[in-house]
């Protein structure tokens, strides 16, 4: 490429280098132009030319090379710069886009068989020639039926987790089984809890007292080494175990052939406590006379379940609600505190799937201002998944007293881990309250709350809760496995509420470690059951 300056300077040529015929040729106006004016000009030319010329190459062979103007090749090559297509591909798209749109609100005919995959599907299209309305309706077809066996498909593996997660692992039973065996063959495993001279520490008030139901003795294990490991003060801590009569000789030859000396534990049964009778404890007889209570909790969980209009997550929650611990009088026992410990003044009380990784003592002296109930509150927190929950979560407000009696915005709080003052407590109608919504309930055939005991104690407690810290008890760590790992680390008790127990197979891995630290695995029972690590 050659530049060309009139003698004058008021004309440029620039022709090809091997002397054909000019390509541009621009005259300069005598006036108004610049010599710095003219250089940027051939500058900008200089640097545009090369450019038109790889283009005009790149469309010459792509055979434009017909067009015999700009103009045409303005209408060759703009939509292709642009990442367009012409105007027939642009009709072909808003064509396919109103068929989609049409098949999106028609239902798919019997008379079409669907390939059953993929490949089967692009086989098939090599040989049929299908119309676009009905390769539409096939594709929808196709993706409607793996959407159903998907559907399908995390049903059934929700229901497999309520089903393990309602079973006891083989390794809980052997130990229970062995641990009974001993109590009626050794006497070491019958032996006093705690010693007679030690008696009456069960109701001195100035030690620390906790309490826990449950029917799973390595979970209790858990619940008092982490606590007494825990403590600044072990030999203040006094433990009241209440376990269920089947399990009460394995429970208490366990803690009698393993102290946690210098804490005190004491084991007894439901059955130990002359109060617990039918007449005092409705609740006893309406479960076991209640047959659609009964089948609520243990029948077929698919019966009247429509899976087409309900969700996974929807029938999680609904599994959860029916496990069948909501109806085990040791899960009902906590309402009953003031009058199982008449002589104490404060307790706290923990659920068997907690881990304590903090010094509790500073929990006896918080004020709670004339309350009852020391408890987290569940509406507030960082993690939206757990801390989420209000009155609207657990309660059908679409009944008429439940509407009228409560307020759904309010916030939930937790059980699991609370302080109770029962000075207090024993001035107030709270277990009444309880009795009166839990019978409500059972006459309105569970419609108002279907989610075990925390619903009644929501009721029964309303004016009677002090908030405290979140920092004292996280929760979730058995529904969600994205807990934040540095939040557990802080938290002084840790919650696994929900179906991933620590101590099933279903539980999360990364989790159960800050459980199984306090499993002694070295202990002959553990290891003669096979107890997993």
């Amino acid at each position: 490429m050659q530049l060309h300056f009139s003698p004058s300077m008021r004309s440029v040529t620039i022709s090809s280098s091997n002397g054909f015929s000019d390509l541009m040729k621009i005259k300069v106006a005598a006036r108004h132009i610049s010599y710095r004016t003219l250089f940027h000009t051939i500058l900008i030319l200089a640097c545009l030319l090369p450019f038109l010329f790889i283009l005009t190459a790149l469309v010459t062979l792509e055979g434009v090379n017909k067009c015999s103007s700009f103009d045409c090749l303005g209408r060759r090559l703009g939509p292709r710069l642009l990442g367009r297509v012409d105007g027939s591909g642009q009709r072909l798209v808003k064509d396919l886009y109103k068929i989609l749109n049409q098949v999106n609100s028609e239902d798919i005919p019997d008379a079409i068989k669907l390939p059953k995959s993929y490949s089967q599907l692009v086989t098939e299209l090599k040989t049929k020639k299908y119309k676009a309305k009905e390769f539409a309706l096939i594709l929808k077809g196709m993706m409607e039926e793996s959407e159903k066996e998907l559907k399908e498909s995390k049903f059934a593996e929700l229901l497999n987790r309520h089903y393990a997660a309602s079973s006891v692992p083989k390794g809980i039973h052997c130990l229970a089984l062995r641990l009974t065996d001993e109590y009626s063959s050794n006497a070491r495993a019958r032996r006093q809890l705690p010693s007679p001279e030690l008696l009456h520490v069960l109701s001195d008030n100035s030690y620390n007292h906790f309490v826990f139901s449950s029917d799973n003795i390595l979970a209790a294990s858990v619940v008092v080494t982490s606590a007494v490991q825990s403590s600044t003060k072990p030999d203040r801590i006094v433990f009241h175990v209440i376990t269920d009569k089947k399990t009460y000789a394995g429970m208490h030859s366990w803690f009698a052939l393993n102290p946690v000396a210098p804490a005190i534990v004491e084991v007894k049964g439901v059955h130990q406590f002359d109060w617990l009778t039918r007449e005092n404890v409705p609740v006893l007889e309406a479960v076991e006379s209640h047959s659609g209570l009964w089948n609520y909790y243990h029948g077929n969980h698919l019966a009247g379940a429509s899976l087409k209009n309900t969700t996974p997550r929807k029938f999680a929650s609904r599994l959860q609600a029916r496990s069948p611990k909501y109806i085990s009088l040791l899960n009902h026992l906590r309402i009953y505190l003031p009058e199982l410990f008449p002589n104490l003044d404060k307790v706290v009380f923990l659920d068997d799937d907690v881990v304590i990784q903090r010094d509790l003592t500073p929990l006896w002296n918080i004020d709670l201002g004339g309350k009852v109930n020391g408890a987290v509150e569940t509406c507030k927190g960082e993690d939206d998944w757990v801390m989420s929950k209000r009155l609207k979560t657990y309660f059908n407000f679409s009944h008429p007293l439940i509407s009228k009696n409560l307020d759904p915005d309010e916030c939930a709080w937790a059980y699991g881990m609370n302080i109770f003052d029962l000075r207090a407590w024993r001035d107030t109608n709270i277990k009444d309250r309880y009795h009166t919504w839990l019978k409500e309930n059972l006459k309105s055939n569970l419609t108002m709350w279907k989610l075990g005991t925390l619903p009644p104690a929501l009721i029964a407690f309303k004016g009677y809760v002090h908030p405290i810290d979140s920092s004292w008890h996280m929760l979730g760590l058995g529904y969600q496995n994205n807990t934040n790992i540095e939040s557990i680390r802080k938290a002084a008790v840790i919650h696994y509420n929900g179906q991933a127990k620590p101590w099933l197979e279903i539980g999360f891995e990364h989790l159960r470690p800050f459980w199984t630290k306090y499993v002694n695995y070295s202990n002959d029972f553990i290891k003669n059951c096979h107890i997993p690590k």
